[in-house]
Parts: C-alpha cells; structure tokens; sequence
C-alpha cells in the first residue's frame, strides 16, 4: 500500500469525504460506501463521491476488505484524523465527577488506586483499560515490616513512598524470635528509607563483604532477610480490565483473532514493553497499525499516557482496543484519568508525612 505520508495535501473536498467515512465506519462498523456519503448532504454525487474515495484508497487512507464491499480507514487515515481533523471534546462534567469520586484518596492505597483506574478506563470506553504498576526494584522505600508466619516462614511486607505494598513469604535456615524481626525491620526502616529497592539491595551486597558483617550477628541476619525480603526481578507489572470487552466487538468475530489478543493481553511482560514506549516524550500517544507489533498483528489501538505522583513519573496507562475507536471520547478521557490518578497519588503521598 502506498505511504499516505508522501502524498500531496487532501483537498478540502477530500478531507470531508474522508473525515465522514471515519465517523461513519467507527459508528457502524461495516465497510462504508459511496451511496452511503452521498446522504450526508456534501452536494455530490455518487459517482464524484465514489471517485474521491478510489483516490484516497490509491494515496493509503481507505482500503477495500472484500471486492464488492465499501471501504474502511487505514491507520494513516486514522492518524491523520487524529492530527488534524478531530473535534477536541471535554471529558463529560458527570464522567469527570465520576472519575474523581472513585479515585478519592480515602482510605484507599496505591495499589486499589491502580486498580480502579484500570477499571474506570474499561467502564467508560467500553474497552480494555491497562495501567503498568511502577517496578518494585525502582520505588522508593518507606517501610519495611517482618511478621513470624509459622516456623521458619516469614512474610515480608515493603511499603513503599508512594503506598505501593509488596509482600512476600520467605523462609529461614532457623527460627527468628518476633523481638528479633522488630529490630531488624525498625534498623531497616531507619536506615533504608529514601532509598530504592535496587539501590538497597546494592548496598546489601557491599555490607556482605565487611568485615564487620561477619562480626555482628544481628547484621548479618539483617543482611539475609533484607536480600530475602527485598529480592525482586525488577519488572513492573500491568493491570488488566474489560478484555471480555472484545467479545462484543462485531469486527472482533474470528475466534482465532479473538484467541491471539487474549494471549497478548496474558503475555504480561511484553505488553508492559509496549505500553512503557508510549511515555516517551510525555503527553497521550496513540499508537495504531505498524507503530508497534501488539497494534500491527492484531489491528488494534492503544491510547496511552504516564501517570505519577506529583513530579515523579511512575507509570502508562491507556485504553486498548480495535482500530474503529471514538478517539474524539477516548483520547480525553485517558489525559484524564492519568492527570487524576496523579493528584490522586499525590495527595496520598502527602497526606502521611511519612512518606514524604
């Protein structure tokens, strides 16, 4: 297919006809026709109309799925509808409510913060919401807790600066006494804190090969729980919400498209990859056709944009879903609901001077 980024300016004329086949194919979902435009007043003919369509399927914008149908947009129309043709809308005044009232920072944490902002994204666009959780080796630490479990078994709770938890069993060569974990978990804290999970972890490593380490029971016990406790692969994760959303899509029947995307949305660490792309250079990116090989294989559309807490950047979230997508709705509730989670987060980090 020709590039329809090297193609001459569209004509006014050719702009409307193709700016009424987007909206017409994200409404209905079936491939658009010439008859079809005619209706809508433009004053031209069928036959003028048919023709403007030939043109932009010959520079890239439309294609034809089958030989006798209509014609759908291509990701170059797409983005140049995006670009330019689009009326910028206001995320409505109840959504907008909504969205605030369920992102309250109340007795909620960071990780429920997460989650229903995932939810929110796939309730109000009636497709999939996705936010990428921050990396655990990459957050700050507030706190760290060691709770005796049963035996040898101890469970290991992070807390940190910006409310995310993170627990994890662990288990000993020999029994620790509760007094014991206290003044390991305090040491911890009181030495730790400010740091990240990494930057720690560093620090452990240094302290092994110490003299002094290996002179100081305590500490070296301190060491073993810590790199036990605070040992993680590094890799943020992704919450999911509203894949069944894709079941409902008319263009979405082919039960072996439909299999492939639920394998992409399971195959966690690469659509964690591909959403982190999407914060660079800040601002919401929309990603369609050949921008990246989740939108490329299945024909989707990710709408995306980072989220924080205050200046610190934390993570992507977005809206996934087929290329026929309202961007005019979507595009302004995902900068949204990523600047509200933001204060959101924010104000949870504030409101307990501990974590600041």
């Amino acid at each position: 297919m020709p590039d329809a980024r090297d193609q001459a300016p569209l004509s006014p004329r050719d702009r409307e006809i193709l700016k009424d086949v987007i909206l017409t194919y994200i409404l209905s979902a079936e491939p658009v026709s010439s008859r079809s435009v005619a209706k809508h007043n433009f004053g031209l003919s069928a036959a003028t109309i048919r023709n403007v369509m030939a043109d932009l399927e010959e520079w890239g914008y439309l294609m034809q799925p089958h030989t006798s149908a209509g014609r759908v947009p291509t990701a170059a129309a797409y983005h140049l509808f995006i670009q330019s043709m689009m009326e910028t809308r206001a995320v409505p005044a109840k959504e907008r409510r909504y969205i605030q009232e369920n992102l309250r920072v109340g007795g909620a944490d960071a990780d429920q913060l997460l989650g229903t902002a995932s939810h929110l994204l796939s309730e109000l666009s009636s497709q999939v919401g996705v936010v990428v959780t921050p990396a655990i080796g990459e957050t700050v630490l507030k706190a760290i807790d060691f709770v005796p479990v049963s035996g040898r078994k101890i469970l290991c709770v992070v807390v940190s600066s910006t409310g995310f938890i993170d627990n994890k069993v662990i288990e000993t060569e020999e029994e620790v006494p509760r007094e014991e974990l206290v003044r390991i978990s305090n040491y911890l804290t009181e030495n730790f804190a400010g740091l990240t999970l990494r930057e720690i972890r560093e620090r452990l490593v240094r302290m092994m090969v110490e003299e002094k380490a290996q002179m100081d029971r305590m500490l070296a016990r301190t060491i073993e729980l810590a790199q036990a406790g605070l040992a993680a692969d590094g890799a943020p994760g992704v919450v999911v919400d509203g894949t069944s959303m894709l079941l409902a899509k008319p263009e979405l029947s082919d039960v072996q498209r439909v299999r492939r995307m639920f394998d992409a949305f399971a195959d966690k660490a690469r659509l964690v990859r591909i959403l982190n792309r999407c914060i660079q250079g800040g601002g919401v990116r929309v990603l369609i056709g050949q921008d990246c090989e989740l939108t490329s294989d299945l024909e989707l559309s990710v709408v995306a944009a980072p989220y924080g807490a205050g200046e610190r950047p934390l993570g992507t979230l977005g809206i996934v879903g087929p290329s026929r997508m309202d961007y005019e709705t979507i595009i302004p509730l995902v900068h949204f609901l990523g600047e509200t989670l933001s204060r959101a987060l924010a104000e949870a980090f504030s409101s307990d001077p501990d974590r600041r």
